[in-house]
């Protein structure tokens, strides 16, 4: 019998748009500001300009391919012969989720006690990041009935939340346009167009999400067409949103007050300028952006685990299931994000995460060069979708070099280690 094809336009979007808005944006603003300023929403907006870039790739492939299994499944089946590649992308990919949950359940514990004494607790901070992981994969692990029902619902309410905060911060913000424009020019003359692209790069994690739309390739209406109509709009949309809520945050919140408290710097701000129900609207929008992601990041990512797992590239134990529930991969994923959140405070996950998928999504146009005929892509933007990728990872490395060199010794360390373990599984787990 085959399977109902429900999934349309909007509901795809809706996907994406839920993938991506997943509390990256309640985290990036004070990293962006104390980088760049005045200039950090556009610095942010230009992240969709990269994140574009990777679209396009992700958008040519998953119409070629249609396969649900997406990044991991589209680089093994472009080099079918790599046993290397296979396992390359697949650890990379997943380790590129883990640290998405780990920036999502950071920014959850950060927003949920922001109200607190405790609040700047670096230890009560992670003890919350912890819990919540642990407490959305004991649901996970329990019972996904319905979860899809409430996606539309969750993802438009954060929608309208983000925009009422937008507009509430740019009304009592006592910043007018002219002296916005103003400072924007004395910014752009201090900072480089090096340290605007630096940001852009650091904040690209932000933008990850949109390729969920190609694990839902079954299940949607003429693949086709709804694949790039719903990725491109979606990059567009949260590339427009995260532009409005960055302007008026700037416009409202003292760059020194965004900077110092940049881990729950919009519930702080808020606060100040507009009460105790502008921080708790706030809240309540990073809580439901962060726990929708989080646990569909753990149903997602987990079946992916469970599938590379089926191919020979992660353990075995991985792929075994419970009623189709990959028991094992939804424990070691949490698990794995819980030391991530342990080893790291913000910055750190926020940057991993970010070199991660820019480098997982400059895989993903190195691929699509390959089989740019079939694909039907053009030549050129794909060169200039690696190039632009390439420079993004490259410039985060950079940065982490020249200010803080011991971050990045563990980052680096991190990518051995994956390294070495995807090798270790191509070289005699698939002999």
């Amino acid at each position: 019998m085959q399977k109902e094809k429900n999934l349309g336009y909007k509901e795809l979007v809706a996907i994406a748009v839920g993938g991506m808005v997943g509390g990256g944006i309640f985290t990036i603003l004070g990293i962006s500001v104390s980088i760049v300023g005045f200039l950090a929403p556009f610095a942010i907006a230009l992240g969709g300009v990269i994140a574009f870039f990777a679209a396009y790739a992700y958008v040519k492939l998953g119409v070629y391919y249609q396969d649900e299994g997406a990044t991991y499944a589209f680089f093994k089946r472009t080099y079918p012969d790599s046993h290397l590649a296979a396992s390359f992308i697949g650890w990379y990919t997943l380790f590129g989720y883990i640290s998405t949950l780990a920036l999502y359940a950071y920014t959850f514990s950060s927003y949920s006690i922001s109200g607190f004494a405790f609040a700047d607790s670096e230890i009560i901070r992670k003890a919350v990041a912890i819990s919540i992981l642990w407490i959305f994969a004991m649901i996970n692990l329990w019972s996904v009935k319905g979860m899809g029902k409430l996606e539309d619902t969750m993802v438009y309410t954060k929608l309208i939340i983000l925009l009422l905060i937008s507009i509430a911060l740019i009304y009592y913000g006592s910043t007018d346009f002219h002296t916005f424009m103003q400072t924007v020019s004395k910014d752009f003359a201090k900072s480089s167009t090096l340290n605007i692209l630096i940001v852009s790069s650091v904040t690209f994690v932000a933008y990850e999400g949109f390729q969920l739309v190609i694990n839902a390739v079954n299940e949607m209406e003429t693949p086709e067409k709804n694949i790039p109509k719903a990725i491109y709009t979606s990059v567009i949309l949260v590339a427009l949103i995260y532009f409005i809520i960055a302007i008026g945050a700037v416009l409202a919140i003292p760059a020194e007050d965004l900077i110092q408290n940049k881990e729950y710097a919009l519930a702080s701000g808020a606060a100040d300028i507009m009460g105790s129900w502008g921080r708790n609207l706030v809240i309540i929008g990073a809580v439901l952006a962060t726990s929708s992601a989080i646990s569909g990041t753990i149903f997602g990512s987990s079946r992916q685990m469970a599938r590379i797992s089926e191919d020979r590239y992660l353990p075995s134990l991985l792929s075994k299931r419970t009623k189709q529930v990959p028991t094992y991969a939804i424990m070691v994923m949490t698990a794995t994000a819980s030391l991530l959140i342990l080893g790291g405070g913000l910055r750190l996950i926020l940057e991993f995460g970010s070199i991660t998928f820019l480098l997982v999504s400059l895989l993903m146009a190195l691929a699509n060069f390959k089989i740019r005929a079939k694909t039907n892509s053009s030549t050129l933007f794909t060169l200039i979708a690696i190039a632009g990728l390439l420079t993004g990872t490259v410039l985060i490395l950079y940065y982490e070099y020249t200010t803080q060199p011991e971050q990045l010794l563990y980052i680096i360390g991190l990518y051995l280690f994956l390294s070495f373990s995807a090798w270790l599984y191509a070289r005699f787990a698939n002999r």
